[in-house]
């Protein structure tokens, strides 16, 4: 009885919130995924009105904008019935959203082909670029910003410091050209000057095509990760926790690759989402130099002709890309973070 009355005269609140809870609440990743899936469906909805509002309902008439001068009252009267001009605004922007969750996309305005078969093969090959220009880059900076940490104040971190400031400086396409001068041009001709993939192919079955693009943009991004990384790397190095494992006698390799790199590279992954951010846009410029066929051309070729449908696409899947890095970056942080992954 006395048990029992134990039993009854604790308080409910705790336990049945404690119990209650689903294991995603306790733990912090999944956690941090739900609460970032949740603000980037959100986001998406809010770009998707942006994008809707900017490509449908701007000043003038859509259909216009696309015949220019050879609009004639039949032919601008067919376009408004296949851009919906002729319905409400939240018709017209239900029939576009639906199309995008049914994958009825409708067709280019500029050649009539179906826009996702326009717009599929030039994300393949954009995500080839920039997948590999991030990794390349990625390691390259992780391990170059390490070295210039260890060697702190030596002639390398003196070096390096003044050559990823120079690059910083320098445009996408000042870097571009003048790769293609010293490799494809005037000084030797290594490399093609123009990155230019058959139809029908992707960029995987050329790799020298792929050679200048991607160096463009892993010379853009190398110096950020560079940076990030030594300074990171140097905080790890000159905190408590190292210097007593240097006290214990805990060799220095040891001390490098097991204390100091976990505790710098946290914050370093950020900067490494950052710039996989940064290369979705910096495509557009690079696409455009090389004359690569990637996704960033294919936005540059439907602003000049005025393709609604394929800009919409294309900003959309960018507008993705951006929430999943984001979301991506913040989850392996969190990874890299032992104090901070486990569940309290």
């Amino acid at each position: 009885m006395a048990s029992e009355q134990n039993e009854q005269s604790k308080p409910t609140g705790v336990t049945t919130a404690t119990s209650s809870s689903p294991w995603w609440v306790e733990h912090p990743i999944a956690s941090l995924a739900a609460r970032r899936a949740a603000m980037g469906v959100v986001t998406l909805f809010v770009v998707s009105i942006v994008i809707f509002l900017a490509t449908e309902v701007l000043p003038g008439n859509a259909a216009y904008a696309v015949l220019g001068h050879t609009a004639t009252p039949q032919r601008l009267k067919a376009l408004e019935n296949q851009l919906h001009l002729n319905r409400g605004l939240l018709d017209q922007y239900w029939v576009w959203l639906s199309g995008l969750f049914t994958g009825k996309l409708g067709n280019s305005l500029a050649n009539g082909d179906p826009v996702w078969g326009q717009v599929a093969p030039r994300l393949v090959n954009s995500s080839v670029l920039v997948f590999a220009a991030g990794i390349i880059g990625s390691v390259l900076g992780v391990v170059l910003g390490a070295v210039a940490a260890l060697r702190k104040d030596g002639w390398y971190d003196h070096i390096s410091s003044v050559i990823s400031l120079a690059v910083t400086s320098l445009p996408e396409f000042v870097i571009a050209i003048a790769l293609i001068i010293l490799l494809a041009t005037v000084v030797s001709h290594v490399l093609p000057a123009v990155s230019l993939i058959p139809p029908g192919t992707y960029a995987w079955s050329q790799p020298k095509l792929l050679i200048l693009p991607v160096a463009t943009l892993v010379l853009v991004i190398v110096p950020y990760i560079l940076r990030m990384m030594r300074a990171a790397m140097i905080e790890a190095l000159e905190s408590d926790y190292v210097e007593m494992a240097r006290l214990k006698g805990v060799p220095e390799w040891r001390v490098v690759l097991v204390h100091a790199l976990p505790n710098a590279i946290a914050p370093t992954i950020q900067v490494i989402g950052l710039n996989y951010l940064y290369l979705a846009g910096g495509i557009v410029i690079v696409e455009d130099v090389f004359n690569f066929p990637g996704i960033g051309q294919g936005l540059v070729n439907a602003v000049n002709d005025r393709d609604i449908p394929v800009i919409q696409l294309i900003v959309v899947i960018l507008a993705a890309f951006y929430v999943f890095m984001n979301i991506l970056t913040d989850v392996i942080a969190l990874l890299a973070t032992p104090r901070r992954r486990i569940a309290r």
